[in-house]
């Protein structure tokens, strides 16, 4: 079941994105990795910024959460993890395609780090192109607010309504 998760949510999403970022360790910029990956400060600033989380549950456990952000001209996808034990079940898919349904914009961007191949290669499955790599700054610096070390490190996929 999907839902629309809540402040009183913040722990579980912490444990659900520390467990499931254990992917990234070894694979980004070792000064971009920290203990935890998203300590809960940073969560409550992303929820504060306008981030809206959605999760999958199954019984009375969440196991993925993604977050929703329109923004501007546009809507992000901010922040997908699926507790590593349940990944690879369609979990993703489906928070995506639930909140890609949400979008009112005509583009839906998301950003993720140039070496996490399997997260991009997720993305380009459902209809989401890599920008090229000056687009990618523009994108980056106009619709996030992260460091200019994670802008050279991260890439940007699009998804254009148009182009469905």
């Amino acid at each position: 079941m999907i839902r629309i998760l809540t402040s009183s949510d913040n722990k579980t999403i912490f444990g659900v994105i520390n467990d499931a970022a254990q992917a990234y360790e070894g694979i980004i910029p070792a000064d971009r990795w920290k203990e935890p990956y998203m300590p809960m400060e940073e969560l409550k600033e992303e929820v504060d910024a306008g981030v809206k989380f959605f999760g999958w549950e199954e019984g009375d456990v969440l196991i993925g959460v993604m977050g929703f952000q329109p923004i501007k001209d546009t809507t992000l996808i901010r922040h997908a993890y699926i507790l590593t034990k349940y990944q690879k079940r369609g979990i993703g898919r489906k928070l995506l395609s639930y909140l890609m349904s949400l979008a009112k914009t005509p583009e839906i961007l998301v950003g993720t780090w140039e070496d996490a191949t399997w997260a991009i290669q997720f993305y380009e499955k459902y209809g989401f192109k890599l920008v090229a790599p000056k687009e990618k700054d523009r994108l980056l610096r106009k619709y996030w607010n992260i460091p200019e070390r994670q802008i050279e490190t991260s890439v940007v996929l699009k998804f254009e309504r148009s182009s469905v």
